[in-house]
């Protein structure tokens, strides 16, 4: 079934301007919430469905903590991980298969490169190949095979969304966005993906930032935080950003979402229609310093230059 457009139409988030010339835009939508969770500002469709693709990570990871699975510390953070492919990422998600009695075999992900494009180079000059462990979503499938083990719930089919596992995701989700999941896809991984509002989706963060540390929404928060090198990877936005404002909650999502809660409950949530990853950054410093963040991380965030003749002639701008 193919769900209905929304009438609104989307404003432009970011311009492409290359030598003071407006080639491009970028259309989008965008939600942020106040301190005490009520829409300050709504940009857009903010109330109708949208696959948050990875920006779901942090509410699997929690449903996965909720199934009893023992993690913690960076392995807990690469569960709600879209990592780079880097060897210390790599290297982890074979350990948590190993020490579970879990093997390389049991994953169901795509064979895949690194998403950082630098890795994905450096992959292939030591002889790398497409493989299931680098693909960026193995860590979230590993924690999502521990929580099986622990339940003695069918391995092979761990990804169906009729297995006890997406089931539990699935309430999961609900509960913590206090919002009914929309439609169920698959997602690049061929785990579920649960369509949320990008409201519901700020929300969700929201409730990250400000639950009990010892919750499982908590524990999730407090990984990701203290070890933003294994949600993302050494050149990544989300990671600049755990590190570069303390308290924050980030995490990117495929086709240009994101979603971000601040340590005093602001939240935001937003899509690039198109899909465009180069205009997330951008879009998200303008975003961060509305909501009253200072820092200078975001001037990195906001860096999107267009090259000609491999010299900057103009860039991707924020313009909401």
């Amino acid at each position: 079934m193919v769900t209905p457009q929304s009438p609104i139409t989307p404003p432009v988030l970011a311009e492409v301007v290359r030598s003071g010339f407006v080639e491009g835009c970028h259309r989008g939508s965008l939600v942020v919430l106040a301190a005490d969770g009520t829409v300050r500002t709504a940009l857009g469709d903010v109330v109708s469905p949208v696959f948050p693709r990875s920006s779901n990570k942090p509410m699997q990871a929690a449903a996965v903590l909720r199934a009893g699975a023992p993690l913690a510390g960076e392995q807990l953070a690469l569960a709600a991980a879209s990592h780079s492919g880097e060897r210390f990422h790599t290297d982890l998600v074979r350990r948590m298969l190993r020490e579970n009695g879990l093997g390389v075999a049991d994953l169901r992900t795509p064979p895949a490169l690194p998403v950082d494009p630098e890795q994905a180079e450096a992959h292939l000059l030591e002889g790398g190949q497409r493989d299931p462990v680098v693909m960026n979503c193995s860590g979230k499938h590993a924690a999502m095979l521990i929580a099986c083990t622990v339940n003695d719930w069918p391995l092979r089919s761990y990804r169906s969304p009729d297995h006890p596992l997406q089931q539990l995701v699935r309430r999961t989700v609900e509960q913590i966005a206090e919002e009914e999941v929309g439609p169920v896809g698959v997602d690049g991984c061929g785990a579920p993906v649960m369509a949320l509002s990008l409201t519901a989706l700020a929300r969700a963060f929201r409730a990250f930032v400000l639950a009990d540390p010892d919750s499982p929404e908590g524990r999730v928060a407090g990984a990701m935080r203290a070890h933003p090198e294994y949600v993302a990877g050494t050149r990544r936005l989300d990671t600049w950003l755990m590190r570069g404002v303390p308290g924050v909650l980030a995490k990117v999502g495929a086709e240009a979402v994101q979603a971000v809660a601040l340590p005093d409950g602001q939240a935001l949530a937003f899509k690039v229609d198109d899909g465009a990853g180069r205009a997330v950054g951008p879009v998200l410093a303008r975003a961060l310093r509305g909501m009253g963040v200072d820092a200078p991380v975001l001037a990195d965030l906001a860096d999107q230059p267009l090259l000609g003749g491999g010299e900057p002639v103009g860039a991707v701008t924020a313009v909401f």
